[in-house]
């Protein structure tokens, strides 16, 4: 077969039993219909309970009273590199923290994420909370931080150090008031969530931890928006192999491997996409070849293809496959003549550098329900959306999960210019911590509104 088998490192999932799991046909109609849900009765007591206790209110007040330190802790925090796969000093910095204010047996996992568990009283549910600790930026990049009529710049100062710094100053107020919590919140500085990171510090920890029963990301964003579809990625590097030779005296003889590149990108471009569930693909970077007067003997190109559901990932992912497929054999035929080198043909093999699993929390789940009722609780209007996020890996396991804003306005991600405004910034963290402890419970208060899940299976053959 000119299409060499794919291979696919790293995190997998069984697709069948996810299907069947999630009901991903389910998820697939409902995948651009991000409605807000009305929250139950029962759920909007509860978040009301909460937020109007005092001892809850004694944290949510010291969290505004600590935002001009948050903020210098951002500055700091920042201005240590975590560039992709590099992570580890900012990561050594956030576990010191962890322990500072209160978590003694904190650590970084073999991943390299840094954890800390901050005790319920018992048969509650343990709720993941996390912020990732890498940025997209490349090891050199200057972060220095300069500040221009009120905003802060510098790279990844809002994605997603300030979502660290929030963990941080929600740890320091829960501890500082002794605020007791039914359910364990686990505190996560997550690596791996930008770029080729292919989420591995969060895969690691649902890997690892099979006992999580939700998850709260904090990402970029005011406060108003609850992120609860996890827009589910595929990630390619095509090689494309012949014996090239001279542009003059080979011609003929030989198939050139950027001209049966070239082929299957048109074919590529042909391919139709579903609009709902939204899906989409690119040929986002391309290259090859030795010198302009030499028929290649090698071209390779980036694929990059994404989908809200994953039905329809794996059905692009298919038809690009064999577009590729197509494009080759019409290389290969086009220089099939009478002066043809019979062994010269180009052969094509791929590899899946990316895959991140789409998923999705229905939005009549508690952890919705609750995000949404606090939302409204601050006075503010919720609103759903779809991105990839670390939120995927749970959402694609069937365990619920959503990603909140961290608080503040925000702008050029990804840009050497990024910034931060932390005017009124605390306001954001308040509604996200009023969800989580909705979320664990707070003792004298109110019950979890999360529920714990059953025990894993244990595995087959598995002494009893």
């Amino acid at each position: 077969m000119l299409f060499s088998s794919v291979r696919r490192p790293g995190f997998t999932l069984r697709r069948s039993a996810l299907a069947a799991s999630l009901g991903l046909a389910a998820l697939a109609a409902q995948a651009q219909t991000l409605v807000p849900p009305a929250p139950s009765a029962a759920t909007q007591r509860a978040l009301q309970s909460v937020e109007a206790a005092a001892p809850v209110r004694q944290v949510l007040d010291d969290l505004r009273a600590d935002h001009d330190r948050a903020i210098g802790e951002l500055r700091t925090l920042v201005q240590i590199p975590a560039p992709p796969f590099k992570e580890q000093k900012r990561a050594e910095y956030f576990v010191a923290r962890l322990r500072e204010l209160g978590i003694a047996d904190a650590r970084i996992d073999a991943e390299g994420n840094a954890i800390g568990i901050r005790k319920g009283t018992g048969q509650g549910p343990k709720l993941v909370v996390s912020a990732h600790l890498d940025t997209v930026f490349p090891e050199g990049t200057d972060v220095t931080v300069k500040e221009r009529e009120g905003r802060l710049y510098a790279p990844g100062i809002s994605d997603d150090t300030r979502g660290l710094t929030v963990l941080l100053s929600w740890l320091k107020a829960l501890n500082e008031r002794k605020l007791q919590t039914v359910g364990d919140i686990v505190f996560v500085g997550n690596v791996g969530e930008e770029e080729l990171g292919n989420l591995r510090g969060i895969k690691a920890l649902f890997r690892d931890h099979p006992d999580i029963d939700g998850m709260v990301g904090l990402e970029p964003g005011t406060g108003e928006t609850v992120l609860t579809q996890g827009t589910g990625s595929h990630r390619y590097d095509v090689a494309f192999k012949g014996p090239g030779g001279h542009s003059f005296g080979a011609f003929g003889q030989v198939p050139s491997a950027i001209h049966a590149m070239g082929r299957a990108i048109a074919h590529i471009g042909d391919v139709r996409t579903p609009s709902d569930p939204k899906t989409t693909f690119t040929v986002g970077k391309v290259g090859g070849g030795t010198s302009v007067n030499t028929i290649a003997g090698d071209a390779n190109m980036a694929i990059d293809i994404r989908s809200n559901a994953l039905p329809a990932l794996l059905q692009t992912e298919k038809d690009i496959m064999a577009a590729i497929e197509r494009g080759v054999a019409e290389e290969n035929q086009r220089w099939s003549g009478p002066e043809r080198i019979a062994s010269a043909r180009i052969t094509s093999s791929a590899k899946l550098i990316g895959d991140r699993p789409a998923g999705a929390t229905p939005t009549d789940s508690a952890i919705v329900q609750a995000a949404v009722a606090s939302v409204a609780l601050a006075g503010q209007k919720p609103a759903l959306r779809g991105a990839s996020t670390d939120a995927n890996v749970p959402m694609s396991l069937g365990i619920p999960a959503v990603i909140l804003g961290s608080g503040g306005k925000t702008g050029n991600f990804h840009a050497l210019e990024e910034w931060f405004d932390p005017t009124d910034a605390w306001k954001g963290a308040q509604t996200a911590l009023v969800t989580v402890l909705g979320l664990v419970g707070v003792q004298g208060v109110s019950e979890p509104l999360l529920a714990r899940r059953p025990a894993p299976a244990a595995p087959s053959g598995a002494a009893r």
